[in-house]
């Protein structure tokens, strides 16, 4: 795994007056608890964004430190070796695969849904093609790319199986997210599976063109407005255990960026452009995510998590069968 460099320290002030959230109180004159985070600098990062930017951490004496890590494997990898403590946003079925590995290594706090409203997964087809390439099935004989690790490449795959796409009907290869814009641009590619904002964009600047999204929910789960949680905010088991204190300030901090998110869509939108990748003319119109604690998750929602852990050991992504809610954390 590349270097990991911390790119950015929230410094808590001393000196101000205490403050509470959630039923939580802090010293002002207590040094901040620095919790070290993992970010995927993605639409689905925004809780994490907004509480920083609105100050929940800080008002719950919490300094988190943000180390940019670009998809599942690099996340993994940090948490494995407790380099960090918590991934902000970590696709669910690595950190599945990372917990058979090493117990508890990802526990999940929260999950952030996706499906054809709440949408961020999709396959795109480049400009030239789009005339052409009207559903998944005429994806055959094309070059694709896909968003990098093995949840991301496996998942759109199957995904293609499902409209009868078998391997060598199609090429596909894994591309860093942070080049999916240019590759369809340059037309390196022909389309391929990708991730919000980078659809987006490409629909801006006239490079591609969504042929489906949602395509978890409408494939794997059997229904397009299914909640797909295909990523969530994941907490180590020794963070959980050596900081039970911290980790719960931390998880009322995100708790409540989920609601000022769904109180406030349009505000909360905003904070995409100062924190990822998506420009600064096109907050308003990227997809919102269904974000919810752990907590909260009704049975029918839990039976889609397990739904969608079941397709990833078929895949191969998860190597056992596992009970999902072993791997839930509530605070």
């Amino acid at each position: 795994m590349s270097k990991i460099v911390s790119t950015r320290r929230q410094v808590v002030v001393g000196g101000l007056a205490a403050a509470s959230v959630a039923g939580f109180s802090r010293n002002a004159n207590a040094a901040a608890d620095q919790v070290q985070v993992g970010v995927f600098p993605i639409s689905s990062s925004l809780p994490y964004y907004i509480a920083i930017d609105l100050g929940y951490f800080k008002e719950l004496n919490i300094e988190p430190v943000t180390t940019k890590l670009m998809g599942g494997p690099p996340n993994v990898a940090a948490l494995m070796t407790n380099q960090i403590e918590v991934s902000a946003v970590l696709v669910t079925l690595e950190g599945l695969n990372a917990d058979v590995k090493k117990s508890g290594v990802a526990m999940y706090i929260a999950m952030h849904s996706q499906n054809e409203h709440y949408k961020m997964e999709q396959f795109v087809v480049r400009q030239g093609l789009a005339d052409k390439v009207k559903t998944l099935k005429d994806f055959k004989g094309l070059k694709l790319m896909s968003a990098p690790g093995p949840a991301n490449l496996n998942t759109a795959k199957g995904i293609l199986a499902k409209v009868g796409l078998k391997e060598g009907d199609y090429t596909i290869d894994q591309l860093d997210m942070g080049q999916h814009v240019n590759a369809m641009k340059a037309g390196t590619f022909d389309g391929g599976y990708t991730l919000e904002p980078s659809a987006t964009i490409m629909h801006k600047i006239g490079a591609a063109k969504t042929v489906e999204a949602g395509v978890i929910a409408k494939y794997i789960l059997g229904d397009p407005m299914a909640d797909a949680f295909a990523a969530g905010c994941a907490f180590t088991s020794d963070f959980i255990a050596k900081r039970p204190d911290v980790a719960k300030r931390f998880a009322a901090a995100w708790a409540k960026a989920i609601e000022y998110i769904k109180a406030n869509p349009a505000a909360a939108q905003k904070h995409l452009a100062k924190n990822t990748m998506t420009p600064a003319d096109l907050v308003d119109v990227v997809p919102p995510l269904g974000y919810i604690m752990t907590k909260d998750m009704s049975p029918k929602q839990l039976g889609y998590l397990q739904t969608f852990t079941d397709f990833g050991n078929s895949i191969g992504v998860v190597p056992e069968k596992m009970d999902v809610k072993k791997y839930l954390k509530s605070f």
